[in-house]
């Protein structure tokens, strides 16, 4: 309960690392997100066009207090999506902040051998229910549309 406490008293400010591959249904999430209050930090979303896009990818994550990583089988061949998960789980900032949104399900474990041991939120089963599940990370009540 405590660590429930912690994390809703901070501002949350998340980075969400995916396979561009996934962009349709990360955009849903996005959406969700900042439709419930919660700030978000996504590729290309937050990447202007003349900025160099992966010192842009390393400010969010130097910025950023959550870590969102989408998993399919698309992230799975993202070398991007290794490099930022790398990065997270070798950053003290993202301790305890570090969550897992499967998109398909499937083994995952060539991402990172510790990711069974992070919350994971499934969206195969359901998008609403799954979107519940996820804002009662930071103790937000979902709204649908």
């Amino acid at each position: 309960m405590a660590r429930r406490r912690r994390a809703s008293a901070d501002r949350a400010d998340v980075f969400i690392s995916h396979s561009s591959r996934d962009h349709v249904f990360v955009e849903r999430i996005v959406a969700v997100l900042r439709r419930h209050g919660i700030a978000c930090w996504y590729a290309p979303g937050s990447i202007l066009g003349a900025q160099q896009w992966q010192d842009e990818i390393g400010r969010a994550l130097r910025r950023c207090n959550w870590f969102l990583v989408v998993l399919s089988k698309n992230a799975l061949r993202s070398k991007w999506v290794k490099r930022e998960l790398a990065y997270a789980l070798d950053d003290d900032r993202y301790n305890e902040r570090i969550l897992s949104i499967v998109k398909t399900p499937g083994d995952y474990a060539d991402l990172s051998w510790t990711l069974p041991s992070f919350q994971q939120v499934d969206f195969s089963a359901g998008f609403d229910d799954a979107c519940v599940s996820l804002l009662r990370v930071w103790g937000v009540v979902y709204r649908p549309d």
